[in-house]
């Protein structure tokens, strides 16, 4: 039987588990490189297998793919949510999707990251002295700044935490947000104007949807001031991607830290990675040693439960 593990781009899930446990039988192949977004190349080169682990997110499973792959028996996504499978398609071929736990806090950390170096300026500092320099940028202080938290989840309450313990002011909008959760967290509800007119630095904690896409584009970016900054760890669509170019450009804000994109990986001549002022990571502020450990873990449990006929954290079951 054929295991696959895709998108395993630092060499990092075979270390990460036990694999062996699961016996001869089981033939492990790893794609440590994205297969890329042609459907014709992603179901030639995954034929083989009856079980995919798989990223979540990385590589998407709609229909028209599963439908395309007669031996595929497992899916294992890391995560107990992965919105690029089409989980009723895979219900309808008997094939069940089994997750894995995920750590609540590696995003927030990696959030607070981008929104340091945007103001300390680290990342270009230390492009300077690489290159022989000394003392190129002007760094700022965050203490008396406003952080801007833009949905109030999890993630959001932890980043709002991270920004009163430097002594900002944090204030949070979403659609559905209340007085009652702001309260709780110790922040000051605001509306969307407010939010963005009034942060330094607005931070993106939402999830991805219909009412979601797109809602930071020009006229919202119009709003923030020259010397602001906005960081984005959730989902690339969320912001308007060639706004937020534009914006970065012309100077409406002072720059960006993005760890996610509309396509990801982001392609090698994406107009973002020529910017200056764009801080960049390629979609890992959840991926930290801790996590492969639990995830890959989990992973291998869930393929040695499906054996055994009782698999677990079966996403697709019937309601």
């Amino acid at each position: 039987m054929k295991l696959a593990i895709l998108d395993d781009y630092q060499k990092a899930a075979l270390a990460s588990a036990d694999w062996s446990s699961l016996g001869p039988e089981i033939d492990i192949s790893v794609f440590d490189s994205h297969l890329g977004h042609d459907e014709d190349a992603v179901a030639e080169a995954l034929a083989p297998f009856e079980i995919l682990v798989v990223m979540r997110e990385r590589t998407p499973f709609p229909r028209s793919l599963i439908e395309r792959l007669p031996r595929l028996k497992l899916l294992v996504t890391t995560g107990m949510r992965n919105l690029a499978i089409d989980m009723a398609a895979a219900r309808e071929r008997g094939i069940p999707v089994c997750g894995t736990g995920m750590l609540p806090y590696p995003a927030a950390e990696h959030a607070m990251a981008l929104i340091l170096d945007l103001f300390k300026k680290i990342s270009r500092e230390t492009r300077a002295m690489h290159e022989g320099g000394w003392q190129d940028q002007i760094s700022e202080g965050l203490n008396g700044k406003t952080l801007g938290i833009l949905g109030l989840g999890k993630l959001g309450e932890r980043v709002a935490r991270f920004g009163q313990a430097l002594e900002m002011t944090v204030v949070a909008w979403s659609r559905n947000l209340t007085e009652t959760r702001c309260r709780e967290v110790g922040v000051r509800l605001v509306d969307k104007e407010t939010l963005l007119r009034e942060a330094d630095v607005l931070s993106i904690h939402l999830v991805l949807s219909d009412r979601t896409r797109g809602l930071i584009g020009p006229g919202e970016l119009a709003l923030m001031k020259p010397t602001a900054y906005l960081v984005n760890t959730s989902r690339g669509p969320i912001v308007d991607e060639a706004a937020l170019i534009d914006a970065l450009r012309s100077g409406t804000i002072a720059g960006a830290g993005l760890d996610v994109y509309d396509v990801e990986p982001l392609p090698g001549d994406h107009p973002l990675r020529a910017l200056d002022n764009a801080v960049l990571t390629g979609h890992t502020g959840y991926v930290i040693r801790e996590l492969y450990e639990l995830v890959y873990g989990e992973a291998l449990e869930a393929v040695a439960a499906w054996r055994a006929g009782a698999p677990v954290r079966v996403l697709n079951a019937e309601a």
